[in-house]
């Protein structure tokens, strides 16, 4: 059995134990018919592992806090499925210069208070960042959560990450290519890009 075999084992026997907020059971897992549609919606491939969290664990419901978003639908707790969310704040950060929303950076878990939990689809190894948008600054609002999918999900089973309360509170590097993965996308729509600080 492979490293990631064995991590996919360990998320599963936990989703299985433990339900966030919101969800009375872990939803059934999504098919590649759903995939390919999501995929579709949003313009680029989910990364292998994230896929099949959602293709052999289920659609949400399962992870830090309150849990992975679903796919395509809405949760039982209401939260918007992490196409939705990302295409809206796609949609909102070419309305607004001063918050831009990188192209492929998929929320997949809410945190509350406007926070989320992204992958970066364009990383080779999918990295975790934080969207923690509270002080009110957008080029202050990105942080690296984990290098790699892969250890986030190792943090969560193994109780270690930065929101267990025993590690509440950990620095986290900032996300040092916000500014460069946004700028393309006011150069190609021809509004100004919100001032680097």
């Amino acid at each position: 059995m492979t490293e990631i075999e064995q991590l996919l084992a360990r998320v599963a026997a936990k989703a299985r134990n433990n339900r966030p907020w919101g969800w009375a059971s872990l939803p059934e897992p999504v098919d590649a018919a759903t995939q390919a549609r999501a995929e579709a919606a949003l313009g680029f491939p989910l990364p292998p592992l994230l896929a099949e969290l959602y293709r052999r664990i289920g659609d949400g419901g399962f992870g830090p806090e309150y849990g992975l978003l679903p796919l395509l639908d809405s949760s039982p707790a209401g939260e918007p499925a992490a196409v939705a969310q990302y295409l809206a704040n796609r949609e909102s950060g070419l309305q607004d210069p001063d918050w831009p929303w990188p192209e492929g950076v998929l929320p997949i878990s809410h945190w509350g208070c406007a926070m989320y939990a992204c992958v970066d689809c364009r990383s080779p190894q999918a990295t975790v960042l934080l969207f923690e948008p509270n002080p009110g600054d957008a080029d202050h609002a990105w942080f690296v959560d984990a290098p790699a999918l892969e250890d986030w999900l190792r943090a969560w089973v193994d109780g270690t990450g930065w929101y267990e309360e025993v590690n509440e509170g950990g620095d986290m590097a900032p996300w040092a290519d916000f500014r460069i993965r946004t700028a393309s996308d006011f150069t190609a729509t021809g509004l100004p890009p919100a001032q680097a600080s």
